[in-house]
């Protein structure tokens, strides 16, 4: 499915000049025109007070804000504008501990180095098409981190049960679990 991408707001942060330029041609070779980019995650931190945007796009290693503490700070913020805001992290870097450190830092999608334009509209589609929901618990905020949804699964580990698919989520795991509690409580004492 083709998409009018003319009036997504875009937050574009790379250090490196050469490819934040790269990235932003391809950008607006997919017909974005609202894109506004920053050299490194202070930069852009600073222009959210002026400019809140639909979708970012960020690099991992910069100074002196990365790109993991960019995303932290949008997803746990008070003065964040919009912690949902869909997040994909680029990186030349893809060790699985890495991985996980994104993914459990609130990313929603992550971007292999070097990139082409194919690659990108892909994670640009995915955030688009396939949102996840949000789960709040004691040591994260963030997308679901479960990309597959086993639907007759119905053990203890089971999160939610989405009405609507592209409804955004905020499960607090906190409450589930003392409301389990509760019932094995009630069940106890039958």
């Amino acid at each position: 499915m083709a998409y009018d991408l003319e009036h997504l707001q875009v937050q574009l942060i790379e250090d490196n000049r050469n490819m934040r330029s790269l990235v932003k041609a391809m950008l607006k070779a997919l017909g974005m025109s609202g894109v506004r980019d920053y050299a490194d995650g202070q930069q852009a931190l600073d222009a959210l007070d002026e400019f809140t945007p639909d979708l970012i796009i960020t690099d991992w290693m910069m100074s002196p804000v990365d790109g993991l503490e960019f995303t932290k700070y949008i997803r746990t913020h008070n003065d964040s504008p919009d912690i949902f805001t869909p997040i994909i992290l680029m990186t030349g870097h893809t060790e699985q501990w890495r991985i996980i450190a994104a993914r459990d830092t609130g990313v929603n999608e992550l971007l292999a180095k070097p990139i082409t334009a194919q690659t990108l509209y892909a994670r640009i589609l995915a955030v688009i098409e396939k949102p996840r929901p949000f789960v709040r618990t004691r040591g994260f905020f963030g997308p679901c981190r479960r990309r597959v949804n086993w639907k007759d699964y119905m053990g203890p580990e089971r999160r939610f049960v989405p009405d609507q698919p592209d409804d955004k989520l905020d499960f607090d795991l906190d409450t589930a679990d003392r409301e389990v509690a509760e019932v094995e409580r009630l069940l106890e004492s039958l």
